[in-house]
């Protein structure tokens, strides 16, 4: 699964948040961010600082940092990503064990 981000989340949201003259019009998101709800409340994330490695896609892993684990209505995991040196800010992301692999945060 590869995400994208930049791509509009909720058009909607997108349409309202244009009309409303926030400046941005379209409310970008991770293409795999929750579709259609804000980003979860503090009480529902367990933050973590969890160092993991991604796979890019196209054959190369980068080291990465997870800060966040959430769990959607139907039990979905979501962990709040950031790629080291990618210049894009952490987005919510679906976890999946076979891309973002959990590194050990102290001790071998």
């Amino acid at each position: 699964m590869s995400c994208t981000p930049g791509r509009a989340a909720d058009p909607i949201r997108a349409a309202v948040a244009a009309e409303a003259g926030s400046g941005g019009g379209a409310v970008m998101e991770s293409q795999c961010g929750p579709r259609g709800v804000a980003e979860p409340a503090d009480r529902e994330v367990r933050w973590v600082h969890q160092p993991v490695e991604v796979d890019l896609g196209d054959g190369t892993w980068a080291l990465g940092r997870i800060s966040g684990w959430w769990q959607d209505g139907s039990g979905r995991s979501w962990c709040r990503l950031r790629v080291t040196r990618s210049g894009q800010p952490p987005n919510w992301e679906r976890y999946d064990p076979e891309r973002v692999l959990l590194l050990p945060v102290s001790g071998l």
